[in-house]
């Protein structure tokens, strides 16, 4: 799949997950199979850009290319000026965020909300896409709720204003998580517009993403929720679209490893003291659908340094392991 002039190396994508898909879990996720991942969502609000959690947002320091940041927002103004400032910062991708369900964004007449407003989802992406001489691209979800199910005007809107490729999540913003996702309708949008499309929403396993490919006829698809503590899935995905088989289990020593590896970026990204809290959501992902997980979750979320984090990992996942060996 190509966006732009960027032809990636996968179409499977990470999608954007405000506080999940920060430096180190993109670049967990590339270094597994994931052809694009993009940004935590960033306010279009630049006055904003001085403060401690949207500079971490901002950063995509040794970064695989191409490098897709996220902007939210409801001012046509503010979403050009901010896409310009990522692009002169390094952005190679913008991506518009038109798909958070997050009351606190709608609020703001961002995110999902703008679903509700045609014109201004006009405006919004000719200003932007006006502003860069770099690719744009959305995401939306179907409509705003059962009976406003509009992805298919918003789509031609986005292909009529330039914008070089559309993520669909199968949802309403009323839908939220819940329920489950709607391919008929990225199937419509597919097949209404020329520009590629990105289908998201319940692709949980190699199985699922080829489904959703053939049910589609989707460019690409994008991974979110699944791929928490489960980096690997991309890995998996890709080879089983490429031969039609399935890659083994990782072994509980390669998970133990991967999350050794992401919890040194974390530390060495956040600090010490924010990164051990930070690390806590991510040891929860990986161990949740391992044996006595909650165990090991009660204990561990009791620890106040990196040391004893990293030493109750390698006890725990060794435990594992010798679980496994007497059993085989």
């Amino acid at each position: 799949m190509q966006i732009g002039n960027h032809k990636l190396s996968s179409n499977i994508m990470l999608a954007q997950m405000a506080g999940v898909t920060d430096l180190p879990f993109r670049q967990l996720c590339r270094q597994n199979g994931a052809g694009l991942t993009t940004s935590e969502m960033i306010t279009s609000d630049t006055s904003l850009y001085g403060s401690k959690k949207t500079l971490s947002r901002l950063r995509h320091d040794n970064e695989n290319a191409p490098i897709s940041i996220q902007i939210v927002g409801g001012n046509p103004t503010q979403m050009a000026t901010a896409a310009k400032i990522n692009a002169d910062n390094g952005a190679q991708i913008i991506d518009i965020n038109m798909g958070c369900p997050k009351k606190k964004v709608c609020k703001l007449d961002a995110g999902s909300a703008l679903l509700n407003n045609e014109i201004l989802v006009g405006k919004i992406l000719e200003k932007t896409v006006k502003s860069v001489d770099i690719p744009v691209t959305l995401k939306i979800r179907t409509g705003w709720d059962a009976n406003n199910k509009n992805g298919l005007k918003i789509a031609q809107i986005a292909e009529l204003e330039g914008i070089q490729a559309l993520a669909v999540h199968g949802r309403t913003r009323a839908c939220g998580f819940s329920g489950s996702a709607e391919y008929e309708v990225i199937s419509e949008i597919k097949n209404s517009v020329k520009i590629p499309i990105i289908a998201n929403g319940d692709i949980t396993t190699p199985e699922k993403a080829l489904e959703v490919l053939k049910r589609t006829k989707a460019d690409a698809v994008m991974i979110g929720r699944a791929a928490q503590g489960r980096p690997w899935i991309f890995k998996e995905i890709n080879y089983f679209l490429r031969t039609g088989k399935k890659l083994p289990e990782p072994s509980k020593r390669l998970i133990c490893s991967l999350l050794l590896y992401h919890l040194d970026k974390l530390y060495s990204f956040y600090g010490e003291d924010i990164g051990i809290r930070i690390a806590r959501k991510h040891i929860a992902w990986y161990s949740k659908t391992q044996i006595n997980g909650n165990v090991f979750r009660a204990e561990i979320n009791k620890v106040c340094t990196t040391k004893d984090q990293i030493q109750l990992i390698k006890n725990y996942f060794r435990e594992l392991e010798d679980r496994t060996e007497r059993v085989a």
